[in-house]
């Protein structure tokens, strides 16, 4: 069965795996070598960062 596409970029993945400090992980062994929780808390990072930005642009005029 064929995966399905990353709705994440890869930047931002990254960029929340570096904010979270597992990004050494991810360079040694790959995206599959995190921890679930780390996968978790990447998720809800990603869904927080998606809140604030509506949140933003909601506020304009």
């Amino acid at each position: 069965m064929a995966r399905k596409q990353s709705i994440m970029s890869e930047q931002l993945k990254e960029e929340i795996a570096k904010e979270l400090g597992f990004y050494d992980v991810v360079e040694r062994e790959g995206w599959g070598g995190i921890k679930a929780r780390d996968a978790g808390n990447m998720v809800k990072r990603a869904i927080e960062m998606a809140n604030r930005s509506l949140g933003e642009d909601d506020r304009k005029p």
